[in-house]
């Protein structure tokens, strides 16, 4: 890359003078750009009148930065900025809608910062050489500027839904235990129809990522699942603590649910986010048996090794009812599996391909084409099987298929560490 030019920062100087001295103006047309092209932020005449300060402040800033050489890492952002960042939380204004607000005014700011420049009448390699650093220095000041706005939104948001779900938390509880509920009371009171179905949810982050986002974060998978789902409501969503959640999403009369569609979402959107749901329910009924079958499953996600992103209640549903004591559960499957038991790649091997000829109705042909495999090498491995179990895989059908299914979901939590 070529030298700077030795006067663009004096030429930059200039032109943000010649700026600033519209200032009002610039503000004003920057601020009112953004909120036409941003239809999110439109409607609150308070946030709008934030959206103005913040506008107006970070306009400034940026000329004072052209104007005086200013190093980036001296400045600390304008204060009408992290108070829009957190009006915007409190009110469930996306963080994209923030973001692109950002990017959108720097784009309209330096439209009048090129035009004055364009005025200068310099000669072509200085012109090019201040557009250079107009544009270095503004996008330097703005990606560390959206960064500190990130994490004040970011924060807020976790403490406003704590704050404002206080209440609806402990309605949901009383919801939860009492037998007779008052609809014309608790419905309100939730902002949620409780006479529809529903399915529960739980979504929780395995560690707090120190970032203070998490609750944001579980808030915004959870509304993205009702959206991939198309429910005709908003998810009821609880915080329970920093990393936990539980939700209830309403799908009116609908009474059916794609899993595939519902682990698609959870495993693009973050990977880091579990997800745990039961079946689906109706009414009150229904309220408290969805949320209680995705609570045994996330109790049964807890100690799964590797964690699973999702799981259903539908298919770990025996696992989730008899892992009360995973010691015990432990010592059951070994007792069923014997020394197919064991955490290695050809116990593994042995142990998927029984469960799916048990799951085909004992069928050599099916599973050779569920695995991709010659019949050859499905008998073989059946026979095999066989050897090590000390028994005929169809002799014991029920309980191992059980217990394969509950290695298929807990991993090496249940397994014999493989001998050296």
């Amino acid at each position: 890359m070529a030298a700077e030019h030795p006067e663009a920062a004096k030429q930059l100087s200039v032109v943000a003078g010649n700026v600033g001295s519209h200032l009002p103006e610039v503000s004003r047309d920057v601020g009112q750009y953004v909120i036409a092209e941003i239809p999110e932020l439109r409607g609150d005449a308070t946030v709008i009148k934030i959206l103005q300060a913040s506008v107006a402040e970070n306009v400034a800033t940026l000329l004072h930065i052209f104007e005086n050489d200013m190093p980036l890492d001296k400045i600390e952002g304008p204060s009408a900025a992290f108070e829009y960042a957190r009006r915007l939380a409190q009110r469930g204004i996306s963080l994209s809608a923030m973001v692109r607000a950002y990017r959108i005014g720097h784009w309209r700011f330096l439209q009048w910062c090129l035009d004055e420049l364009n005025r200068q009448d310099a000669d072509e390699d200085l012109a090019t050489a201040t557009n250079r650093r107009m544009l270095q220095v503004s996008f330097g000041y703005i990606d560390r500027i959206t960064e500190h706005v990130i994490v004040v939104y970011q924060q807020e948001r976790d403490h406003w839904l704590l704050s404002q779900t206080a209440a609806r938390a402990a309605r949901v509880r009383d919801i939860l235990t009492e037998k007779d509920v008052d609809l014309k009371w608790a419905e309100p009171a939730l902002g949620y129809r409780l006479q529809q179905h529903h399915l529960g949810l739980m979504a929780w982050l395995p560690t707090l990522t120190g970032g203070g986002e998490e609750l944001a974060r579980l808030h915004r998978i959870t509304n993205e699942i009702g959206q991939e789902l198309d429910c005709p409501a908003r998810p009821l969503f609880v915080p329970r603590d920093a990393v936990l959640s539980w939700a209830w999403l309403p799908f009116g009369s609908r009474n059916d649910v794609s899993w595939k569609q519902l682990s698609h979402v959870v495993e693009r959107s973050d990977p880091s986010v579990r997800v745990c749901a039961g079946c689906m329910g109706y009414g009150i009924e229904g309220f408290r048996s969805t949320h209680r079958q995705a609570v045994r499953t996330q109790e049964l996600a807890a100690v799964a090794n590797p964690a699973p992103q999702f799981t259903n209640f539908s298919h770990v549903g025996p696992i989730a009812l008899m892992a009360t004591n995973v010691d015990d559960m432990r010592a059951w499957v070994w007792g069923v599996l014997g020394p197919l038991a064991v955490d290695d790649e050809n116990s593994a091997r042995l142990r998927e391909t029984v469960r799916i000829f048990l799951g085909t109705g004992c069928s050599y042909t099916a599973t050779a084409s569920a695995q991709i495999l010659h019949k050859n090498t499905v008998q073989y491995r059946i026979r095999k099987s066989e050897e090590i179990l000390g028994y005929p895989v169809q002799q014991e059908h029920t309980d191992l298929e059980v217990a394969l299914l509950a290695v298929e979901y807990l991993g090496s939590t249940l397994l014999r560490v493989s001998p050296v």
